[in-house]
């Protein structure tokens, strides 16, 4: 008899473990007691179905029914839930609907695609356009073109191999010469470059290694959520963090299905939303995985008025052109028509050719005679106007696709007839003109294709581009207005507990390109951005080769956020960089002179002898550095929401991009530090009084009054928990401390949780308030 599976818990906060070979569920096990201590309620753990072996994230999923192996299968993560259950916490799990590796010898269902074409069982899993290619998919696999490469073709019984690619042969085709055999196959084996322009399936961003699938056919649902459901209905898992759902046909309709599929567990999407945007109400879930309060929390710490100074400073110093990192909103412009172009081409060419197939199949003449090259240009002038990832069935398209950025686009055309196609493209997207399936299906690739281009242009091109203030390009981030007051974060903090009261919060993650300790130190710069000025100007000038002064204005930052000049790890993240910019170089066009004078800049500049004074300046900053790191940290721990602590970050923590982040890490870390004993008690704190942090609780911000009022930013949980941290310190320092500044408590006698010792009353000078660490948490005391 199976024993019945525990009652679910919502959790109080998650702790995030990144899996991979070398750290399996046995090895997550052991750290069980450590991370129980710690506070939290949940592992929150990264993917754990069947992925391509030795992946090092497991996104890369090959098959949905099977537990990784390399990780510990099935049984390594039921007994994983066990300890987890020994010790009072739960699991919860990321799954990735979006995508499957595009590997075939590991990807069965992919394999029997690749055998037996649209005829498969399996065909309808995948998004293929079956109308290109004549019927064929397209693999990008050959380091060249066909007739280079033929010889590195062979022919193995009934597989087709090249290196360590493995291909099945379609039935009856094995005894074919070499020529034919190739064309008689479901598939075209091409050049990598061809992917740009001529694939024919849908992928994770420009990722061609990961091919889409289509969860929203209630079979394929079924099939890839299989393992996952059934580890929910057992209680093995609680809830779930679901990846990427921007890059679905329908996440509205994904969403629904999987909330009643699971019961309504805790879910939580990997939905990045743009500044003034808000989570669809219609989605049964949680809420966000918390990008959304990473944003809010870094403004908190950043000046307004300094980053302006640093802007300018950041203008003379490298002299970018406006749209290729001098404006904000101009580079991200021109990135996006890069993308469209490049990048993301075979997907504006499917998009254009459904487009034209409306046209010319509907029977009202109005949306006849539009040429292919009209409606090409109108959507790649709206998609680039596009402020948000993309519009959803269950909101207002319009105030998405605005008739201001229609007028705007218009512009674009010579002849005002021909702008017409602008209009017909926009009335397309709104459900105004064309019906039936080939007009459905244009609507869901204009979404997937925004989503695709938003992600691309500013993520993994404008963040690059526009260096500044590297803690602004931070993912969800608005590097052209990065600081925000304490009354906007306040109402922010209010809507958050009032709509979406369970949402997740983060300040890293496995995605984050720095972690959240690197960036509270960068956010200090805009409380001092002359100094940083003429830092930059003076180590510069040391003869250390400068490539381009972009770069060097990121890569003294990179260093001074660091606080460690690594060469290994700084080179590896600037080349990252500089390839992801491609202003200079790209992953796709590499220019080694360019990048062999990048490495060279970083040995002897960065990671050099002048790299020296850049970290001497940073540690005459540590004091305000640490009030950063101290008040991002407290701060999302006591907020609305639930939050993930990203693996290591209880401690502290230093980060650059992937693979940097995804290190592994100590448990417990060697010395936690005073960031150590906050986190841990804040989440002590949480887990004992769930019901002032939860969907019932409520927030409120508190003042603090006198001169430096603006620097104490205070509130209270349920009345029953008070948070105060220090904003913009070393501003607060040099215009002349605290002084008279109070802060009013409630009524109540208050009991300071990081130091037991002390007892509050009425109204605290916030001096004496924060007289140990720059940061108070505070607890109301029994009658």
């Amino acid at each position: 008899m199976t024993p019945e599976a525990p009652e679910p818990m919502v959790p109080t906060a998650t702790y995030r473990l990144q899996l991979q070979p070398s750290f399996p569920f046995a090895a997550a096990a052991e750290a069980v007691p450590y991370l129980a201590s710690l506070g939290v309620s949940h592992l929150h753990l990264s993917p754990v179905l069947e992925a391509v072996p030795g992946s090092g994230h497991g996104y890369d999923v090959v098959d949905h029914a099977r537990v990784r192996e390399e990780l510990g299968g099935e049984d390594g993560l039921r007994a994983l839930s066990r300890t987890a259950r020994e010790h009072g916490l739960g699991l919860v799990l990321d799954i990735v609907p979006n995508h499957m590796a595009m590997a075939p010898r590991h990807n069965r269902a992919l394999w029997e695609v690749l055998r037996e074409g649209s005829v498969s069982r399996y065909a309808r899993w995948f998004d293929v356009d079956w109308e290109a290619q004549d019927g064929r998919i397209l693999l990008p696999v050959l380091g060249g073109p066909l007739g280079r490469v033929l010889d590195d073709l062979v022919v193995d019984g009934d597989v087709l191999r090249y290196h360590d690619h493995v291909f099945p042969l379609r039935e009856g085709t094995g005894d074919l010469p070499l020529p034919r055999l190739l064309d008689a196959q479901w598939y075209r084996l091409a050049w990598w470059r061809l992917a740009r322009t001529e694939l024919n399936y849908r992928r994770f961003f420009s990722i061609s290694e990961l091919i889409g699938v289509r969860v929203e056919d209630p079979e394929v649902f079924e099939a890839t959520h299989g393992k996952i459901l059934q580890l929910l209905h057992e209680g093995v898992v609680d809830g779930l963090r679901v990846d990427h759902p921007d890059g679905l046909a329908d996440p509205d309709g994904y969403l629904r299905r999987l909330h009643e599929a699971t019961g309504g567990r805790w879910t939580v999407v990997e939905k990045i939303l743009s500044d003034g945007e808000h989570l669809p109400a219609a989605w049964p879930v949680a809420g966000t995985t918390g990008y959304d309060a990473l944003r809010h929390i870094d403004g908190l710490f950043t000046d307004p008025a300094g980053y302006g100074e640093l802007l300018g400073s950041y203008r003379r110093f490298a002299a970018p052109q406006t749209d290729r990192g001098g404006d904000w909103d101009a580079t991200v412009r021109r990135a996006g028509y890069k993308v469209l172009t490049h990048e993301l081409a075979a997907e504006v060419d499917r998009l254009t050719r459904v487009a034209h197939r409306v046209c010319d199949t509907s029977p009202d003449p109005a949306l006849r005679d539009r040429a292919p090259w009209a409606l090409r240009t109108a959507l790649q002038e709206l998609l680039v106007r596009m402020d948000v990832y993309r519009p959803y069935a269950s909101t207002d398209a319009s105030l998405v696709v605005t008739e201001e950025a229609a007028a705007e686009a218009r512009l674009a055309f010579a002849v005002p007839e021909e702008a017409g196609a602008l209009d017909l493209v926009r009335d397309l997207v709104l459900g105004r003109a064309g019906d039936g399936p080939a007009a459905e299906e244009f609507r869901t690739r204009f979404a997937q294709t925004s989503s695709a281009l938003r992600a691309k242009s500013v993520e993994d091109t404008a963040f690059y581009r526009h260096v500044a203030l590297l803690s602004a390009t931070e993912v969800g981030g608005d590097p052209g207005s990065p600081s925000v007051s304490p009354d906007r974060f306040h109402a922010y903090c209010a809507r958050v507990q009032r709509d979406w009261p369970l949402t997740g919060t983060v300040v890293s993650t496995h995605d984050t390109k720095r972690s959240a300790d690197v960036r509270a130190a960068l956010a200090v710069l805009t409380e001092c951005p002359r100094d940083w000025a003429d830092l930059v100007a003076e180590v510069t000038q040391d003869g250390t080769g400068v490539p381009d002064a972009q770069l060097a204005w990121a890569a003294w930052q990179t260093v001074f956020g660091l606080g460690e000049a690594d060469v290994e790890r700084v080179r590896g993240a600037l080349l990252k960089h500089v390839r992801e910019a491609g202003l200079f170089t790209s992953w796709t066009e590499q220019e080694p002179p360019y990048e062999e004078a990048v490495a060279a800049f970083v040995a002897a500049g960065p990671c050099g002898v002048p790299g020296e004074r850049v970290t001497a300046f940073r540690h005459a900053l540590e004091p305000y550095i640490r009030a950063n790191v101290l008040g991002v940290a407290l701060t999302q721990l006591t907020m609305p929401g639930v939050p993930d602590v990203y693996q290591g970050t209880e401690g502290e923590y230093r980060a650059l991009v992937d693979p940097d982040n995804r290190r592994a890490v100590a448990f417990p870390p060697e010395d936690a530090g005073d960031k150590g004993a906050v986190t841990a008690a804040a989440l002590r704190l949480r887990r004992r009084r769930p019901e002032v942090f939860g969907d019932a609780a409520s927030y409120e911000p508190l003042a603090a009054e006198g001169p430096a009022s603006e620097h104490c930013v205070a509130f209270v949980r349920s009345g029953e928990v008070l948070t105060a941290v220090t904003r913009l310190s070393l501003r607060l320092a040099r215009d002349g401390g605290w002084r008279d500044t109070k802060l009013a408590l409630p009524p109540g006698r208050w009991v300071d949780v990081l130091d037991g010792g002390r007892e509050f009353t009425g109204q605290v000078r916030v001096e004496q308030l924060f007289e140990r660490l720059p940061v108070a948490l505070l607890e109301r005391a029994g009658e």
